[in-house]
């Protein structure tokens, strides 16, 4: 992706989870000898020059990119996606989860050139997870969202109603299917997280048989 496409787009990692199944802080824990935070940095900045972390913990200031409070503590992810929508110097941002250590820079690419017709752009896969309408999972942490999402993400934190999708009814939002997703990452390895320590041995396994410590093609230097 060239300089000029960068700009057009912001990205953030959050990291201010409490981590309880894993016990630990699972944006430092180690993957092929990369923390699991270093490696959704990596990722994201291969799409965008404006890249911070959300969750301001000291070890975090040790990866070369900006670090915020969140903004909302104790809101879950909806206050640090309103952090994240805070800090940003474009109008779009691009938001990940730290835990998420296959994240694929292709299908970030992909997401990021989509037009921009939307106020959020999320991804839709079948299963059941604690975001889903129906039997559909929304990726929320996988996602793009335009500034103009916030006052409507700040209403919800004041009526103390924290699920991410509660606010999609107000905004214009626009998926991308699975079909779509599976033309990029044919086995959806961008959606896997590692929210205990068997998820954390699985990833781990894939990356040492498929590929060491490279990002889904990039390489750690």
């Amino acid at each position: 992706m060239n300089g000029t496409a960068k700009q057009e787009i912001s990205a953030a990692v959050l990291a201010g989870g409490q981590s309880r199944r894993m016990g630990t802080d699972k944006a430092l824990l180690q993957l092929g000898g990369v923390p699991l935070l270093a490696r959704a940095i990596h990722a994201i900045s291969a799409v965008s020059n404006d890249v911070f972390v959300v969750g301001d913990r000291p070890a975090y200031h040790g990866f070369g990119v900006s670090v915020v409070a969140d903004a909302f503590p104790d809101t879950g992810t909806l206050g640090g996606i309103a952090t994240a929508l805070r800090n940003a110097k474009r109008d779009y941002v691009l938001v990940v989860a730290c835990d998420m250590p296959l994240l694929n820079v292709d299908l970030l690419q992909s997401l990021v050139n989509e037009r921009r017709d939307y106020d959020v752009l999320v991804p839709v896969r079948a299963g059941e997870q604690s975001q889903q309408r129906g039997k559909q999972t929304f990726e929320t942490l996988h996602a793009i969202y335009a500034r103009s999402c916030l006052p409507f993400i700040e209403a919800r934190i004041r009526q103390e109603k924290y699920k991410v999708g509660g606010f999609f009814e107000d905004v214009t939002v626009r998926t991308v299917d699975e079909d779509w997703l599976r033309n990029v990452d044919p086995e959806l390895l961008s959606f896997v997280n590692t929210n205990d320590r068997a998820e954390l041995d699985r990833a781990s396994a894939h990356i040492r048989t498929s590929q060491g410590s490279a990002i889904q093609g990039e390489t750690l230097s």
